[in-house]
């Protein structure tokens, strides 16, 4: 009797803590990144890309287009005003453009990630165009992953998926601005980049990735390694606030010549939406995509 007592007694506070650890969804956002990201800017980084593509180095820009805007929680698009059902995020729109001989490719993804959440992913969106045709996937994260997901290609062409609530490579690019000290580390299912699944034509679907922080001096880089996949992604990114990311390179295991890298060029912080008439080119100049 003693001990089915004492049996009773640590169930109830197992449960109680099990209980007690998920009414802890959010974290506070600092002064310094309320600073930094809602002073009514968005912040524009420009790269130097170079992308292999058929086997051959491409050269390139890439652009990363970071921003808060109020989010519409049930339709997941952006909300023309805050309002009781809506949520800020913070949005990146991550853009590729480079030639591969004749004809240029273009490849852009959005991603929608919810401010003080420990599981902030909202939406993912890729489209990759190029002169052969296009592709283009979405994923919305409610109950589980639910993606749409078209493609000229046979085999790829119209896809419904539902797939298990795990975290996606997308959205680490968005940790990294937000949480840097929760980027996961170690081994764990991770659905990868829709540009790489995308361009190396691979199933939708999670696999197993091994999560890795480097601590340098100067900057940190957050690694990710596929071992099915044989691709490592590295990340380097300022150790204080804001995280700038200073560039990025992603590596075929097997086959060394195949190789991606991203060099920042310049960063400005500008309303970009505004700045859309005759004579704003100049700040294309700015940041080196002319």
């Amino acid at each position: 009797m003693k001990y089915s007592f004492i049996f009773i007694l640590l169930f109830i506070l197992g449960c109680h803590s099990q209980k007690k650890v998920k009414t802890k969804p959010q974290f506070t956002l600092s002064q310094d990144f309320k600073n930094y990201w809602f002073d009514g800017t968005a912040e524009l980084s420009s790269y130097q890309l170079t992308q292999s593509r058929y086997g051959e180095a491409r050269e390139g820009k890439a652009v990363l287009i970071y921003v808060t805007e109020d989010f519409l929680n049930k339709e997941q698009v952006k909300a023309n005003r805050k309002s009781k059902v809506s949520q800020t995020v913070l949005k990146l729109n991550r853009t590729k453009k480079f030639n591969t001989g004749i004809y240029p490719y273009s490849i852009m993804t959005s991603l929608f990630t919810r401010l003080g959440q420990k599981k902030p992913l909202a939406k993912i969106t890729t489209s990759v165009q190029e002169w052969c045709g296009q592709a283009y996937t979405q994923l919305n994260r409610r109950e589980a992953l639910q993606i749409s997901s078209h493609s000229y290609f046979e085999g790829e062409a119209d896809q419904e998926l539902k797939l298990e609530d795990v975290l996606t490579e997308d959205e680490i690019w968005n940790w990294i601005r937000t949480q840097p000290d929760q980027l996961p580390i170690g081994e764990f299912k991770l659905l990868p980049s829709f540009e790489f699944i995308r361009l190396k034509h691979k199933p939708i679907k999670p696999y197993n990735a091994i999560g890795k922080l480097e601590k340098r001096t100067e900057y940190d880089t957050y690694q990710l390694v596929y071992p099915e996949l044989d691709r490592q992604l590295s990340i380097s990114f300022s150790k204080e606030n804001p995280q700038l990311i200073l560039g990025w390179e992603e590596r075929n295991l097997k086959n060394p010549n195949q190789i991606n890298t991203a060099k920042r060029i310049k960063t400005l912080k500008l309303p970009y939406w505004k700045l859309n008439h005759l004579g704003d080119e100049r700040f294309r100049d700015t940041l080196g995509l002319n």
